[in-house]
């Protein structure tokens, strides 16, 4: 599992997803549109945060250019 996402691209996840995260668990946004919230802001901070993007990989995307 190489790193495939530049230090931007990860700095910008790692944001998205703690706001997202905030406003889905915050109670913000409520119903459907939060859970999907805490999902996605979930999954922006794990990739942001280990640097790899499954869909990138999928379609051979890297916005790194180590």
């Amino acid at each position: 599992m190489k790193i495939n996402e530049s230090n931007i691209d990860r700095i910008i996840r790692v944001v998205a997803g703690i706001l997202l995260l905030v406003l889905g668990w915050g109670n913000i946004v409520t119903g459907g549109v939060g859970e999907v919230f805490k999902w996605i802001g979930l999954l922006s901070l794990i990739t942001g945060l280990i640097g790899f993007c499954p869909f990138y990989a999928l379609i051979k995307i890297r916005t790194n250019k180590a």
